[in-house]
């Protein structure tokens, strides 16, 4: 950036076409710039996403999540703050001059939770699926830098697909309970 600074002091003219390229290459540099600190922090969102799951996963277990476990885990997730949102209540409840003390850090949770609900409901959250066995396995296998995220697969994890996963593995159930009714007779 201070030769960019250095260069474009030598220019006799603020017009001149060495003046606009070197403006131009000024700009590039600072868009590289935004773009990479973008990426950095979504990366950092989602390795804090998937290190509160991993967390929260039975200490030594290998097998895959069920949908139903794996429907508990991402509620559970959803109410991740209620106490931190409970407490923001109580201290404004106190007294009168306290009313919009932390009110920011209310609105950004409530915010941040009404966007993941919606996520989770309509098109899907961005997650690792736990129900599938390889998927799983690399969870527990993940160093937990932000920087190896981005060499996760990612799937999106709606409402609807752990419905259709329960429902298939419910079929799964009953249908080899039917069939070993049938080689009983």
């Amino acid at each position: 950036m201070t030769n960019l600074r250095k260069e474009l002091e030598k220019c006799k003219h603020p017009n001149s076409r060495k003046t606009k390229a070197l403006g131009k290459k000024a700009r590039r540099q600072n868009n590289k710039h935004k773009s990479r600190l973008g990426h950095a922090i979504k990366s950092n969102l989602m390795g804090e996403k998937l290190g509160w799951f991993l967390d929260h996963i039975e200490e030594g277990r290998t097998a895959p999540l069920s949908p139903i476990e794996f429907e508990n885990l991402i509620v559970l997730y959803l109410k991740r703050f209620d106490e931190e949102l409970e407490q923001i209540a109580l201290k404004q409840s106190i007294g009168k001059h306290r009313a919009n003390q932390h009110a920011s850090r209310k609105d950004v949770i409530t915010i941040t939770l009404e966007k993941e609900r919606n996520e989770y409901q309509s098109g899907g959250m961005e997650l690792l699926n736990l129900c599938d066995a390889g998927k799983f396995k690399t969870l527990l296998d993940w160093d937990g830098s932000a920087l190896s995220v981005q060499h996760l697969k990612l799937d999106l994890v709606s409402h609807r697909m752990l419905q259709r996963l329960k429902n298939d593995a419910n079929e799964a159930v009953t249908a080899s309970s039917s069939k070993s009714e049938q080689m009983e007779t």
